[in-house]
Order: C-alpha cells, then sequence, then structure tokens
C-alpha cells in the first residue's frame, strides 16, 4: 500500500480501491435493473390479478405459487454449470443471472399489488369510475395503481438490498458474474481462499464493509419511506 495505491492492488497488478469502486457502479446497476424489472412485471400481472379476478386471478396466482416454490440458489447452481458447459464467461452471463433473478423474483410484488387492488376496487371512487364509463385502463392505471405506489416504493427499496446480498453470495461462490468483472461479489470471493483471508484482507475487507453499508442504507430508507407514508407504523 502507498499513496498511489491507497488499499494496495491484486495479485493482477490491478489497483483494489478502483476495482471497488468499479465493482460497487456493477453491483448497484445490478441490483436497481433487477427490481425495476421485478416491479414492472409484478405489477402488471398482479394489477390484471386483482382487477379481473375469477380464472384470470386463479392463473396468475397458481403461477405465482409455482415461481415462489423454486429455490434461487441451486437453480444459479445448475445455469452456472450450464453457462461453463457452453463456454459462457463474458458479460452475457451477467445478463443471464440478471434475467433470472428478475423472473424469480416478481412473485412477491405480484402478490403486493394483487392484494392491494383486491381492497381498493371495491372502494367508493372505483365505482364512481365505474359509473363516469372510464376504460379499464385508465381505471387500473389512473385510479388503482397510483394508489399502490408507495407501497411498491418501500418494497423496492428494501429489495434492493436484498439483491445486492444475493449477488454478493453468487459472487462469494463463483457463479455470479464472469470473474473478470469487478463486482463486490467476485472481490469478496477472494476470502475464499485460505492465503487471501488471513493475510490480505484489503482484497475483500473493502467490498465486504461496503456491502453491508449498502444493506443497511436501502434499508433504513425503506423505513423511513414506510413511516412517511403510513404514521401509525411510527412508534
Amino acid at each position: 500500500m502507498n499513496s498511489d495505491h491507497i488499499m494496495g492492488t491484486d495479485e493482477m497488478g490491478y489497483d483494489v480501491f478502483t476495482r471497488l469502486m468499479t465493482g460497487g457502479r456493477v453491483s448497484l446497476t445490478i441490483g436497481f435493473v433487477v427490481v425495476i424489472l421485478e416491479t414492472v412485471l409484478g405489477v402488471l400481472l398482479g394489477g390484471i390479478a386483482g382487477y379481473f379476478g375469477k380464472w384470470v386471478d386463479q392463473l396468475i396466482m397458481r403461477i405465482v405459487d409455482i415461481l415462489s416454490c423454486i429455490p434461487t440458489l441451486p437453480i444459479m447452481l445448475i445455469l452456472s454449470s450450464v453457462f461453463n458447459s457452453w463456454e459462457i464467461h463474458d458479460i452475457s452471463r451477467l445478463y443471464y443471472m440478471m434475467m433470472v433473478l428478475t423472473l424469480l423474483g416478481w412473485t412477491s410484488v405480484a402478490r403486493l399489488v394483487r392484494g392491494q387492488i383486491l381492497s381498493l376496487r371495491e372502494q367508493e371512487f372505483m365505482l364512481a369510475a365505474k359509473s363516469s364509463g372510464l376504460s379499464t385502463a385508465k381505471k387500473i392505471f389512473k385510479h388503482l395503481l397510483p394508489n399502490v405506489i408507495p407501497q411498491l416504493i418501500v418494497f423496492m427499496t428494501l429489495g434492493l438490498g436484498s439483491i445486492i446480498l444475493y449477488e454478493a453470495t453468487l459472487g462469494y461462490l463463483g457463479i455470479g458474474a464472469p470473474t473478470g468483472t469487478a463486482t463486490w461479489g467476485n472481490l469478496i470471493n477472494s476470502a475464499s481462499k485460505a492465503t487471501y483471508r488471513n493475510y490480505y484482507p484489503n482484497l475483500w475487507l473493502g467490498s465486504g464493509i461496503c456491502i453491508t453499508l449498502a444493506i443497511l442504507a436501502f434499508n433504513f430508507v425503506g423505513d423511513g419511506l414506510r413511516d412517511a407514508f403510513d404514521p401509525k407504523m411510527k412508534r
């Protein structure tokens, strides 16, 4: 370590601090993209299920039940082996990982939106909207979904921390982003080697601290937004 490399360099001669900052950008991008895609998919299908009900609701909720029963980590382990057999080691591996996390993670948003819309569609303002002859799309997107947005914002904020932690777990296990890609998960993977863990904490300790601080920050923001949107939650 010196003034040029405040956190030292890794075995390839790369500056650890630079890789830590670059890895934070990649990890946060993964978190935001996955959470946004999960929210869009969950709002769309959950809104349709809650508004139309009947067989549409039953069909979508059974799909949600099936996807909720799929363990994400074993699926990622299997996909990692498949990617290795297909020799997929470039950045597209990261895109596939984001796609799988999105497909397996939208079910919680769908349940939240469905439950809120089931309670809102019987309110007086919805009866007035029906009487005014508004189209179904306007009733859903103009009257129902705006009332669900506060809960969605809180859910997305809290979900960001979970996605970042998941990426870190996958990176630590070596099944996440490509090895050459700087992410917090890949950086903390150094701790899996006894030599690095015992004698070179600068290679992995910084990413561990950043992951902890990021998750705490998003959780605190989520708690604050929950209290702001629902004063009854304050204690």
